[in-house]
């Protein structure tokens, strides 16, 4: 009877906001690109792997701009040949020391991955490893000659128009975030890793690759309100750092003008920033991350795709971020873990949003409301003991 009675109210709710909530059209001023992540397709990480076609034709369906592959199947490059979607490859960490030892290495690496397909797919970028300093930190002396060396193979090519860089993690490599004025990076990698690498993306125009994710961070400090990373702006919702005076109404907004006044500190404060990871989990196996469920992450999308589509920016950096990548495009099969997915492993879509760059029809106005809903939403769950979000 309370289960019934408690979504009963939801579908009010509901039904309240579709009456209220306004629908604008607001300018882009910024040109974030909004891309997803796509893991590599084995048995082991999707129970029926898609093929490379199928990959290609969803992303374009879903007016997806932008695909990084942390594993840079040929295969899958060769499907995007003459799409409009730009690919961002990823050279795993255990290539890195052969790659730094002898630039032939670097060649053989492009002649299977990237010279078969480009121009005709579209490659913007490659990462040198993927959050090297935390998964395999004893190859960190090799990440800079690694990368100057895909460099210059691509230069022996002919090829000017492919960034090189490489991925880190925001909790592995910036200390003291909060309040971003206070941001700086961590000791150790920045003298023998960030600040040579800072130098080598000013002189090749290239971006500093990150992976932010708000949902972390909210884990790990309690006194974070729910609505802050769901980018709700109710009048209650905002931090301010007292030192610039600057007053934020989001965690990832946060999180980005700490890499930049890391950045700053550093002496590279105008490095265009790609975020290369970022998302929110719709299922957990864990009973306790009761946010780890699909109403907060339709939220979090939701926030995330209307603030890059309104042209905000962030308070250190108007023009925002060159890309954002949401982790990642299908649920993969987890035993123990989280599910990040857009998509179900069917391909489905989990949530009604529009992942097209640009600017576009945004709502706004109502986010506490959609906020309240989302809690209702999650304690009906509870009553009706829903196992798919995870929730006791």
């Amino acid at each position: 009877m309370a289960s019934h009675f408690a979504l009963s109210a939801v579908a009010g709710l509901i039904l309240t906001l579709s009456l209220l909530t306004v629908t604008t059209s607001l300018p882009n001023t910024a040109s974030t690109v909004i891309g997803a992540t796509y893991s590599a397709s084995t048995a082991a990480t999707y129970p029926t792997p898609p093929t490379p076609e199928r990959v290609a034709s969803t992303v374009s369906s879903l007016g997806i701009s932008s695909l990084r592959l942390d594993f840079s199947d040929p295969a899958l490059v060769r499907a995007f040949l003459y799409s409009n979607t730009t690919l961002l490859l990823t050279i795993p960490n255990p290539l890195v020391p052969p790659l730094a030892a002898n630039r032939s290495n670097a060649l053989r690496w492009l002649y299977a991955h990237v010279v078969p397909f480009f121009p005709r797919t579209k490659i913007s970028a490659i990462s040198v490893g993927n959050d090297l300093l935390e998964a395999t930190p004893e190859f960190s002396q090799f990440l800079i000659p690694a990368i100057r060396n895909v460099h210059l193979a691509l230069l022996d090519l002919g090829i000017r128009k492919i960034a090189v860089s490489t991925t880190f993690s925001f909790v592995n490599v910036v200390t003291t975030p909060f309040p971003p004025s206070t941001a700086q990076f961590q000791d150790a990698p920045l003298q023998t890793v960030i600040r040579p690498l800072l130098q080598f993306l000013r002189d090749t125009n290239s971006s500093f690759f990150i992976n932010i994710y708000p949902y972390n961070q909210y884990r790990l400090r309690s006194e974070i309100p729910i609505s802050f990373p769901l980018f709700q702006e109710h009048p209650f919702s905002f931090r301010d750092d007292v030192t610039t005076g600057v007053r934020y109404r989001n965690l990832f907004d946060m999180m980005v003008d700490a890499v930049i006044s890391s950045m700053a500190v550093a002496g590279h404060e105008n490095i265009p920033l790609i975020v290369t990871e970022t998302g929110w989990p719709s299922s957990s196996t864990d009973p306790s991350e009761v946010d780890a469920n699909p109403v907060y992450a339709e939220l979090y999308f939701k926030g995330l795709v209307g603030h890059l589509k309104s042209g905000r920016g962030t308070p250190l950096r108007k023009e925002g971020v060159t890309a954002v990548y949401i982790y990642e495009l299908i649920d993969k099969q987890v035993k123990q873990g989280r599910n990040w997915g857009i998509l179900f492993p069917n391909m489905t879509k989990k949530y009604k949003i529009d992942y097209s760059s640009g600017s576009g029809s945004i709502l706004v106005g109502f986010g506490f409301l959609e906020m309240v809903i989302g809690q209702v939403l999650v304690f009906a769950f509870l009553l009706r003991g829903n196992a798919a979000i995870s929730l006791l």
